[in-house]
């Protein structure tokens, strides 16, 4: 049988498994046409809003090295160092939602075979910010968007009823998702964050208010380093630093824990996998964990000559991909997804040196 790198996702038809996450990467029309012309199956714009958006008066976005020299992980520019994580603290799109509109409709009228998915975000807590949610989902669904994305996981928004400060709220979760949903008929993706010790029951809530699929994980909150010598954090405003997050591949052990605790617990569910992916290698283990989905940042912003949208990474994606399947005689990936699933167990499950061991409690008389 032949392989094919298309996929179904959330009953969309994709023509390869590898999209653009909402970042910089898709902040706008050139950028995301560069991209489909490149080959991205799909893309999740930067999230729209409704509120003012300005972000902060400096640098947004740092890329951290790492090296065998001291200092072995930076920002600072030296020879023979490969790339450790992203780094921002940039909030969503500044630009309004009536500049997006036209935008959107040209992009989809352009690639009609490509996904555009919609990011979104408003508040929360009253039924104003629920109209909002509504407002934004009609709007960007009526001018040919395919799914739409809730962003309820940006570790870094200047307002408490925003991002991942509600991502916690299973409330909220399906308050959101009821007032989406109630507005327009095409598939939810729902953005949670990884920093939550409730992942699981927020990711329940999601899916049983009518998600149809949970996006994870975006950045990490996080903090930027602090050099020694000059007492400067590598990216400050006026030698202040508040919360950022964390990508890139610092966080793809972290994110690939998080997409097998969902997808374990939720194996009929769609999760479209997110953190860390540079290559095949990084995609194949959110595939063989259960995503269905492959959405990619860091590595496509930190690709020189490309304007930040990966031309020659999806390339070397597709081309990986497709030898893969072509090798091991695989028709497509939906072959060999979730295969991790029943060989990660508890920890008491996994094989002692010693067959008396019980744990290192005493046996009761």
């Amino acid at each position: 049988m032949a392989s094919s790198l298309s996929t179904t996702f959330t009953g969309l038809y994709f023509v390869n498994p590898f999209i653009l996450a909402s970042a910089p990467p898709t902040e706008n029309k050139r950028k995301i046409m560069k991209a489909f012309e490149a080959g991205w199956g799909g893309v999740v714009t930067k999230t729209i809003g409704l509120h003012p958006v300005e972000n902060v008066a400096g640098p947004k976005t740092i890329y951290q090295r790492t090296s065998e020299t001291k200092p072995y992980v930076s920002r600072m520019k030296r020879p023979d160092t490969v790339s450790h994580s992203s780094w921002n603290w940039e909030l969503i799109s500044d630009q309004p939602l009536d500049l997006w509109l036209p935008d959107l409709e040209e992009i989809k009228t352009t690639y009609p075979d490509r996904m555009v998915i919609a990011s979104i975000m408003a508040g929360a807590g009253n039924e104003e910010e629920m109209d909002n949610w509504r407002n934004l989902a009609k709007a960007v669904v009526n001018v040919g968007c395919d799914a739409i994305e809730l962003n309820l996981s940006c570790p870094h928004m200047d307002r408490k009823d925003m991002g991942a400060n509600v991502a916690n709220d299973e409330d909220i979760i399906r308050s959101i998702l009821q007032a989406v949903k109630s507005a327009v008929s095409v598939p939810i993706w729902v953005k949670l964050t990884p920093a939550n010790s409730s992942l699981l029951d927020g990711a329940a809530a999601a899916y049983e208010a009518g998600a149809a699929s949970i996006s994870l994980c975006n950045t990490f909150p996080s903090l930027p380093l602090m050099d020694p010598e000059t007492l400067k954090f590598e990216v400050e405003v006026d030698g202040l630093v508040t919360s950022g997050g964390l990508g890139g591949l610092a966080i793809l052990h972290q994110a690939l824990q998080r997409v097998s605790d969902i997808s374990r617990a939720f194996p009929d569910k769609s999760i479209s996998g997110i953190g860390g992916i540079r290559g095949f290698r990084e995609a194949f283990n959110f595939i063989v964990h259960g995503a269905g989905n492959l959405q990619v940042c860091t590595a496509a912003m930190e690709e020189k000559g490309s304007g930040g949208v990966g031309v020659k990474l999806i390339q070397e994606l597709k081309e990986d991909l497709s030898d893969y399947l072509e090798r091991k005689g695989h028709s497509s990936i939906e072959e060999f997804r979730g295969i991790a699933r029943e060989r990660i167990v508890e920890h008491s499950q996994v094989r002692r040196k010693s067959d008396s061991y019980n744990g290192g409690f005493a046996i009761s008389a």
